[in-house]
């Protein structure tokens, strides 16, 4: 399947404008990208994945061609749970009650909060380079504050980040980028142009260190809220992060995620932080393993009218 094949799209979710691509055939799977990205974070991804997959790949609200709606002092536009809501309407829009998903980064605390807030849309989750927000926040020391410190950047009171990444969001894109382990080196030029594109539209700027500032807020109140009542992750879960990340080097990911989730495997992938595009093979290989096999030990391939009986 090549890139022709894809169609655009455009969703309301609740009077956010959801951009993004379908294509393939088989069981929805449904695709979220991280920070400083949008959907092209799959490209070498896309045309295997839609042989197997009925694949949906959108941008988050306030990222890509997606919305970037209106925002106030509680940050709850950005918040997670809002953004979930935003993609479950999308999977419903295509007529997908329950779906797979993998998420990388910003895209992966999406999916955290979608199978909280929605757990008989979420059938199997894969998460990329991430551990819980509420444990990397309470687990910050000076090796992360510094490789991450964006987090705290972006999290400053408008409009101080707005106005100095907004004098050159470029430079942004390819310093956040590129500080990493691979460097520069596994982004195509086009999509790299079209991350830096992004980011300059109007609106963007704002809308991303909205993202960050509903993350140290309301978002964190969301996480306590669900452990205090104990409400935990009931779909199986696979975590992959990057052997040479911020995350492995910080963070136990397999130890944090069950602290929150019932059913969880995984493992490190020999890269950095960017892996749909550092080692997408590899990651491909992963997502046939987790995605093909469910709960009932029925492959997934052939479970697309278990996920979605009401879908013809």
């Amino acid at each position: 399947m090549s890139f022709a094949d894809f169609t655009p799209f455009n969703v309301d979710a609740d009077g956010v404008d959801i951009f993004g691509l379908t294509g393939g055939d088989g069981p929805p799977l449904l695709l979220l990208h991280g920070h400083p990205q949008t959907h092209r974070i799959w490209d070498r991804c896309l045309p295997h994945l839609a042989q197997h997959f009925t694949v949906v790949a959108t941008d988050l609200r306030g990222y890509g061609r997606s919305g970037k709606p209106a925002s106030d002092d509680s940050h709850a536009a950005y918040s997670k749970r809002a953004m979930a809501a935003d993609q479950v309407a999308v999977m419903r829009h295509f007529g997908f009650d329950r779906f797979l998903v993998c998420a990388h980064d910003r895209g992966a605390r999406v999916a955290h909060r979608m199978a909280l807030d929605h757990p008989d849309a979420v059938e199997r989750m894969m998460l990329l380079d991430i551990a819980p927000t509420l444990a990397m926040y309470e687990g910050t020391n000076r090796a992360f504050a510094t490789a991450y410190f964006h987090w705290f950047f972006l999290i400053q009171p408008q409009p101080l980040p707005e106005t100095l990444i907004g004098a050159d969001p470029s430079a942004y894109v390819k310093a956040v980028m590129g500080g990493r382990h691979a460097g520069l080196a596994p982004f195509a030029p086009d999509a790299l142009q079209a991350y830096c594109d992004a980011l300059a539209s109007p609106g963007a700027v704002h809308a991303m260190c909205e993202d960050y500032r509903a993350s140290a807020t309301i978002d964190l109140e969301h996480d306590r809220a669900d452990l205090e009542r104990g409400r935990t992750i009931g779909c199986p879960v696979r975590v992959l992060w990057g052997a040479q990340g911020v995350v492995a080097r910080c963070f136990d990911p397999l130890r944090e995620w069950r602290k929150v989730a019932r059913d969880v495997s995984g493992r490190a992938l020999e890269c950095g932080h960017y892996i749909p595009e550092e080692v997408s093979e590899a990651l491909i290989a992963e997502m046939h393993d987790f995605f093909e096999t469910d709960d009932t030990g029925e492959g997934a391939i052939n479970a697309d009218e278990r996920l979605n009986p009401r879908r013809v």
